[in-house]
Order: C-alpha cells, then structure tokens, then sequence
C-alpha cells in the first residue's frame, strides 16, 4: 500500500478575522512557529485549505485568511480515541529507575482533555492542592492515523499516518502512582494540550528524528530526540492495530523523554499561574498554555 499523500504541507485549525468562523489551512511562512507567533500576538496569514483535515485530498486554495484564533489541528468531534504510549523512552526509563517495558504501555484518554494552543490548562479540585497531587508536564509525539489500520506490519505502519503533531500529556502523579491504570490520572478535562501545526507524512518520512522539549515559566526540564523511543512509531501502530481497527482521526501519543518534574529533587509540579510550552520540530511548532486551577477545595 503507498503512503497517504496530502495536497497541504502544514495544517492549523483557526477563527478567523474575515469571518470570525472556524477553518483550515496553511500557515504561508513555511518556518513560522504558528504556536509561538500566536503566543507573541504576531500576525500569522494562512492559505484556506477545502475540505476536511482527515481528508488527504482536501485541497489548499488561494483564499488568504488571518488566524484570530488558534484552535487543535482535530477538534474533539474529529478524534475517533486516544490512544498512548507510557513508559516509551530509554532515558525516562532511566530516570525513574524501571526496566524497559516488553510490550508498549498502553492506556487510553476521554476526548474531553483535549485542549488547543493557549487554552488555560486547568487544574480540577478533584487534583488540588498541587503540591499533593503533582501535576506534571510531558512533551509527546502525535501520530494522526489517516485511514482504516487493522493487522498491518510495521514495514507498512506508516501508509497509514496522515501527520503528526504534538501533545503535553499533563499527569497527575498522585492518582497515577496509587494504581496500575492511568486513564483517571491522565484523563481530567481540558488538561491534555494538543497541536499546532499537523504535519503531513509527506513533509515527515522518517518520525524517529524529531525534537522535543518542555519548557517551564522559561527553564527548559525536557530536551530529547524520538531517536530514543524504545517503540517506534512503526512498531506501535503495528502492535496497537493487532485485532483492532484504527479509524481515521485516531491519534497516539508516544511517550515522553527525561525531564519529568516529580522525579527532580525538589520536585517540580505544575500550579497556577505557570507558563508551560512544549516544542517539537520538523514544522510541529510550539504548544504554550497557562496552568489555572478550578475554584474550590480538593474533593479525593
């Protein structure tokens, strides 16, 4: 099976100032960090594209627009599920002291943490106070699947990723630690940031030699490369569609490098009032939000 072939390069979700309605398309400057440049308030002037993002043929026009608003490549109509990886580098591994997994960790998160660039990353009282709770920052990889995946082989995986695009995959180590399951403890709404730029397949041949970083209120605690995943992309879309078929608008997060703030001394968690951005490269761009935490007092 060939590889899916988009029309577009780069594509963001956004309002716009013409219409005040929400679009696609392609951000014209080919080297503009969208995430950083709507961050900054900086202009960011972008090609229209026709059509559905999941729709490899959808097509760029030469409809100029101006993003007012930066929205998630997807939104959450157009996730089918999210799908994850834990546990998925050798040096966060290292750090927090286990053996590699045989086999990937694998969990799932309601669609309902998803957020866009900008959106305040909230803190519920369910998770409060911080300092009990520790929440924490995890820059990740997100392969966007583009058409049916059931049974394939990892020499074939990658015919079926439409892009790819980043996540910060916030966590809450309390609950996570206290069980062997991580959807409740990865899983609060609006907590997962996610974009800004989808990649094409096309633009990305080759997933395993991307940066990432996390960065918090200006330090930078993550700085590693996917060369270092322990399952490639590859071999997780291979492992994760044994038996079961990966819709369209299916994306997976693939794990985080070392950096994580509960195992530093003094550890690091995120309360409110703090500034995260992740970045990734290759054209992904910068996810930059605000830590707020839900009025009222802790209920667990």
């Amino acid at each position: 099976m060939a590889p899916l072939r988009t029309q577009w390069t780069r594509l963001i979700r956004f309002v716009a100032e013409e219409t005040s309605r929400v679009h696609i398309g392609q951000p014209i400057d080919a080297a503009l960090d969208v995430g950083l440049a709507s961050r900054q308030g900086r202009p960011i002037k972008v090609l229209e594209i026709a059509g559905s993002a999941l729709d490899p043929s959808a097509q760029v026009t030469k409809s100029v627009l101006t993003v007012k608003t930066l929205l998630s490549p997807l939104s959450r109509e157009q996730v089918k599920i999210v799908r994850c990886l834990g546990l998925n580098y050798k040096d966060h591994a290292t750090e927090i002291k286990v053996a590699k997994p045989a086999f990937p960790i694998v969990f799932l998160k309601p669609v309902s943490t998803l957020i866009g660039p900008n959106a305040p990353i909230t803190i519920p009282r369910a998770a409060q106070p911080p300092k009990e709770h520790q929440p924490d920052y995890e820059v990740e990889l997100v392969i966007v699947i583009g058409r049916a995946a059931k049974d394939v082989s990892e020499a074939d995986a990658l015919d079926y990723v439409l892009g790819y695009t980043g996540a910060n995959d916030v966590s809450f180590r309390k609950h996570q630690m206290a069980v062997s399951q991580w959807t409740f403890s990865k899983g609060f709404d609006n907590t997962n940031p996610f974009g800004p730029c989808l990649v094409s397949n096309n633009a990305i041949p080759d997933p395993q030699v991307i940066p990432l970083k996390a960065v918090v209120n200006g330090e930078t605690l993550q700085d590693g490369n996917t060369a270092d995943q322990i399952f490639n992309v590859r071999q997780t879309i291979a492992w994760l569609s044994q038996g079961t078929t990966l819709e369209p608008g299916t994306i997976i997060l693939t794990g985080t490098p070392a950096g994580v703030g509960f195992v530093r001394q003094p550890p690091v968690y995120l309360k409110h009032g703090d500034e995260v951005a992740v970045s990734l490269g290759n054209g992904i761009g910068t996810l930059v939000n605000r830590v707020v935490e839900e009025r009222g007092s802790a209920k667990l």
